[in-house]
């Protein structure tokens, strides 16, 4: 039985680009879907602005309603970007100015891992079709980052596709709904495997796919389920032969999948809800299955039946998936969420839009704090795959308050963490788990993918910034980054506050 994390655990914390970089117009990096998306609150949700080919200018919805015929992007519309409007992922907290501050923070913490994603329209200003050259500014921005990454021994862990489309892609493939994607997508993946094979070791393929749905996530036009499991057959397509090549070109590099899988509960041990609880859970479990067991499961084509789709495979695609396996399953944990009967059984988020579970406390965003949730989380997955897994997100979004001197006593955060670590720990050293590595949502404080704001922070280090884009965007170290510091250089033995 194991006593502890292993000696080679990769603590560390996780960003995004669309949420983090900016540098939206630097660099010669093109327009992705991501740049047309207005911030937003809890109350106010974010929209897309798009010109029709008439020239008209409207917003539509950032998250699909389930109306198509208020969800689908009339064809030939693009996106535009309206000056009067203030768009986060253009700036957001300016990595791309600050990556050197950025890192020397993430080394002084102890980072052994630090996750991050490419903005594939920095590496392909039009997303890599046929015959366009890759934008050596691009590709030189992110080699400096991983060579400061190295400077503190830190492992960058790479997303590939973090919900940001490149818009040529968009607009003229009908993004992931076209076939055509894949193998833009492999031109940048053969690009930057082969230009950083002797930085990065570790790589993510696609970002949280059960959640992507429509333009903003996919690039696609519509939202329907028809062309949303399309798009997403694509993916797994891409995603195995990006494995694929990442084995051929770096043979000791480890590619995984990425998953949205916080848990899902039965309401209570009435039949219907034990059952229905499991078969809700499949909606998010067809695509670890099909990515990391290499073949869509029994119940797939009753899930899509249900779901109102028909899935078109090209001939080879399911030999694809086979031999491409991904290595590990990393995956996202913020809460958990109860299953009955009531709910319209027609999500695949993972249990992330149950219902409350009225047994645990929960964050200002109503998001249920559950640390024995991700016990049960990796045991789950453990036990079904058994392979290695990567928590690569996981953390609490809540407003800081910071004192005359900048400081935030975030206690609330450390408690946070303290127990889902602990919970982690079991699952490691009791249910025997094997668990690489651990890296917190939003490290460092940045945008909101869900909401665009900035008051929603996660991170130990405080960003000035507010929800309008105004701010210094000086980098201040909270209270919890001293308690991360100690728990990483421990290997997550002292976890006291």
């Amino acid at each position: 039985m194991k006593k502890t994390f292993p000696e080679n655990f990769l603590w560390g914390g996780a960003t995004a680009a669309n949420q983090y970089e900016g540098g939206y117009k630097e660099g010669g990096r093109g327009l992705a879907t991501s740049d047309f998306i207005t911030n937003g609150s809890a109350e106010r949700p974010r929209k897309i602005t798009i010109q029709l080919k008439d020239g008209t200018k409207k917003m539509v919805n950032r998250r699909p309603t389930g109306n198509p015929k208020v969800d689908t992007i009339p064809e030939g519309a693009s996106g535009y970007i309206d000056e009067n409007i203030y768009y986060p992922s253009h700036n957001a907290v300016d990595f791309y100015h600050h990556y050197e501050e950025d890192i020397a923070l993430f080394g002084e913490m102890g980072f052994k891992c630090f996750r991050l994603s490419l903005s594939w329209s920095r590496i392909f200003p039009k997303g890599g079709i046929d015959g366009e050259e890759p934008n050596e500014e691009g590709l030189k921005f992110y080699e400096d980052v991983f060579k400061e990454c190295k400077k503190y021994n830190i492992e960058p862990l790479v997303t590939l596709y973090h919900f940001e489309t490149p818009a040529y892609l968009a607009e003229h493939f009908n993004g992931w709904g076209g076939r055509e994607t894949i193998d833009c997508f492999l031109r940048m993946c053969k690009e930057v495997f082969t230009r950083y094979k002797d930085l990065v070791k570790y790589w993510i393929t696609i970002n949280e796919i059960n959640v992507l749905n429509g333009y903003a996530f996919m690039g696609t036009r519509e939202a329907d389920s028809e062309v949303r499991y399309q798009a997403k057959h694509h993916m797994f397509v891409a995603s195995a032969l990006a494995n694929k090549l990442c084995h051929e070109i770096n043979p000791d590099a480890k590619i995984g999948c990425m998953v949205a899988l916080s848990c899902i509960y039965p309401k209570d041990c009435k039949p219907e809800n034990v059952f229905g609880a499991l078969d809700y859970r499949r909606g998010a479990l067809i695509y670890s299955d099909v990515m990391m067991r290499g073949y869509y499961p029994s119940y797939a084509d009753r899930l899509f039946e249900e779901m109102g789709a028909t899935i078109k495979k090209q001939p080879g695609d399911d030999e694809i998936i086979k031999a491409n396996p991904s290595d590990f399953l990393s995956f996202s944990y913020y809460r958990s969420s109860v299953y009955h009967t009531e709910i319209v059984q027609n999500t695949d988020t993972g249990g992330q839009m149950g219902d409350a579970n009225p047994f645990v406390e929960k964050t200002e965003w109503g998001w249920a704090i559950d640390p024995i949730g991700l016990r049960y989380t990796l045991s789950e997955l453990y036990d079904r795959y058994q392979k290695p897994l990567f928590i690569v997100e996981n953390g609490m979004g809540t407003i800081d308050k910071q004192d005359k001197n900048g400081y935030v006593e975030d206690d609330y955060r450390i408690q946070y963490f303290r127990d889902h670590i602990a919970e982690m720990k079991k699952a490691v050293t009791l249910d025997g788990v094997d668990l690489m590595g651990y890296t917190p949502w939003g490290c460092i404080d940045l945008v909101s993918a869900g909401t665009g704001e900035m008051k929603k922070r996660y991170g130990f280090i405080y960003v000035d910034l507010d929800d309008e884009g105004n701010g210094t965007l000086k980098r201040t170290k909270k209270k919890s980054f001293d308690w991360f510091k100690k728990v990483i250089a421990t290997n997550g033995e002292d976890l006291s506050l």
